[in-house]
């Protein structure tokens, strides 16, 4: 397929968003034989929510049992790590320990591994406090709850090597192609692309992997029903990076607070520590990270660090998350919205995916697949 070739192109899956989730989607549809366009408004992929996160593989011990998150972290991180290993993706299972700092955060330890139990996450396991410091000698816990399956990854490499497979499949992954609008038609969706040469395309489905432009997306679709398009809430997180050399092996994490999973360590490939994400609700997307806040951030971490030396917090990145409710709601399921949930032939949306939509991302793209396949 040439889209300069045309003003018009036909496709039997356009994908909007070449994230992390767009990628695996484009990938999984390719490899079953269909013919897929994916199209992306910047220059490359992976350049909104897939770029600004902890880089983290989940094991799924937080989401309610029964829900999309639940299933789909669970799933997602087992095919990961073997999609890692079979195509050399850089990852590690670090391990991650989820701690109680005060004897009022037991109850909530215990509810998450009670959760962790029920989601299938069969290895995780409450150890005390004693056990926690034999691992990392600079903790401060009473208790903790041990995730040996939780790993990190680099994000980047994952979404070049589904990209890599999704072309090798027959995939056309266009850049620079912003997705302006588009009308329903009794069979199958018209969009309308933006950039040098505008064209138009007609596919029998729209899988719309927008991240935070999903929602826009969606109204910007003639003849799709408003009341089917989830509210969007913007959740902003901000990262600190650490200067120097971390004492830690493995992911640190607090209990959770509303909205996220609490100011928590990782490490990269390479080691290296950063913090985060805070949370704090904003009304439009925004990246900036002020240095003021480093001393809210040296409070939370002196909670299970309590050695974090003066001055060692550098501004590092922020990300936004799509809510699908304020910071007044409970934490939303994904949304993977096809025509039984709509009744609009041939239109999947893709609302509130984000942590764990990286983990999540090939069983995401197999539910998809799901529901385009029949």
């Amino acid at each position: 397929m040439d889209c300069s070739a045309s003003d018009e192109v036909r496709v039997d899956c356009a994908i909007v968003g070449a994230g992390v989730v767009g990628l695996a989607c484009a990938k999984r549809l390719a490899e079953r034989g269909l013919q897929v366009a994916l199209f992306e408004r910047e220059h490359s992929f992976g350049q909104g929510i897939s770029s600004r996160s902890s880089e983290v593989i989940h094991a799924g011990l937080y989401y309610p049992q029964g829900s999309l998150k639940a299933a789909l972290c669970v799933a997602g991180a087992r095919d990961l790590y073997a999609y890692c290993a079979a195509h050399g993706v850089a990852h590690r299972r670090t391990g991650k320990l989820v701690v109680a700092t005060r004897a009022d955060d037991l109850a909530a330890l215990e509810r998450i591994a009670a959760q962790a139990r029920g989601n299938g996450v069969e290895r995780a396991r409450l150890i005390t406090g004693e056990a926690a410091r034999e691992m990392e000698p600079a903790l401060n816990c009473c208790a903790a709850l041990w995730s040996p399956d939780t790993g990190i990854i680099d994000s980047h490499a994952l979404m070049q090597a589904y990209a890599d497979d999704a072309e090798a499949a027959g995939a056309m992954l266009v850049f620079a192609a912003p997705v302006l609008h588009g009308e329903c038609a009794a069979r199958g969706v018209t969009l309308h692309v933006g950039g040098a040469a505008p064209y138009r395309v007609r596919a029998d489905w729209l899988i719309n992997a927008a991240g935070l432009g999903a929602q826009p997306l969606a109204a910007a679709i003639t003849g799709f029903p408003a009341a089917h398009i989830a509210a969007l809430h913007f959740a902003k997180g901000h990262y600190f990076s650490l200067s120097g050399r971390s004492p830690f092996s493995h992911l640190i994490y607090p209990v959770p607070e509303p909205g996220g999973l609490g100011i928590h360590l990782t490490l990269d490939l390479a080691g290296c520590a950063r913090f985060g994400p805070d949370v704090a609700w904003i009304e439009q997307p925004d990246y900036t990270v002020p240095v003021e806040r480093a001393d809210a951030f040296a409070r939370a971490i002196r909670q299970y660090w309590p050695g974090l030396p003066d001055g060692r917090l550098v501004p590092a990145y922020a990300g936004v998350r799509p809510k699908l409710g304020g910071a007044e709601a409970a934490a939303a399921d994904f949304r993977i919205d096809g025509p039984a949930s709509h009744g609009v032939a041939g239109v999947i949306n893709l609302f509130g995916i984000e942590s764990p939509g990286l983990t999540a991302s090939l069983a995401i793209a197999a539910r998809v697949s799901d529901i385009v396949t029949g």
